[in-house]
């Protein structure tokens, strides 16, 4: 284990890079949420639409993975 990724310094690094990721992924959500012609929500939890949380889903993958790879470097 190395000794610097207990630093006050980075661990706040992480801190802050995960609260950046989670907020991109609401934003993102809320983005297609809005141009979208139905509520994403509640076709997903009211209407039960499967292939619809599937798609959205792979969206939280794909922004998760761009925001990892912005913030890796």
């Amino acid at each position: 284990m190395d000794v610097d990724l207990l630093k006050p310094g980075v661990m706040l690094a992480s801190i802050i890079y995960a609260v950046i990721g989670v907020v991109v992924l609401w934003v993102s959500f809320a983005i297609i949420d809005k141009i979208t012609p139905y509520k994403l929500w509640d076709e997903i939890v009211e209407k039960k639409n499967l292939a619809l949380a599937v798609v959205v889903g792979a969206m939280f993958i794909a922004i998760g993975l761009i925001v990892a790879a912005a913030i890796h470097g």
